[in-house]
């Protein structure tokens, strides 16, 4: 098992930044990649990026492709998204999610508890 707490959430305005960030614990040798989700009212949940653990690759989400940015320290087992030019469509709860084998939209066997973002215009 993984666990996963995000923090980092908050109100912002739009085209401010904010920066997400992930801590896992548990068996975390076993993480092939960690991603980041989101959910907006009355919307499905929809991939927003992903890392892959080992090598560093990362994949991204038309919608913010230039805007937000994955990135991953090793050594605490931590994942962060930042998020620059902000709008109020990125307005969600953000989730966490790592999954042993697969990386990607799919890829997400264990998910934090989610972090509020809200984006005024």
């Amino acid at each position: 098992q993984v666990q996963l707490v995000e923090s980092g959430g908050g109100l912002v305005q739009a085209g401010g930044s904010l920066r997400l960030s992930c801590a896992a614990s548990g068996r975390t040798s076993n993480t092939y990649s960690m991603g980041w989700f989101r959910q907006a009212p009355g919307k499905e949940r929809e991939f927003v990026a992903a890392i892959r653990w080992s090598a560093g690759s990362t994949y991204y989400a038309d919608s913010v492709k230039g805007r937000f940015t994955i990135s991953r320290d090793n050594a605490k087992n931590t994942v962060y998204l930042q998020m620059n030019s902000l709008k109020p469509e990125d307005t969600a709860v953000y989730y966490c999610a790592a999954d042993p084998r697969r990386v990607g939209p799919g890829a997400a066997d264990y998910w934090g508890q989610g972090t509020q973002v809200t984006v005024s215009s």
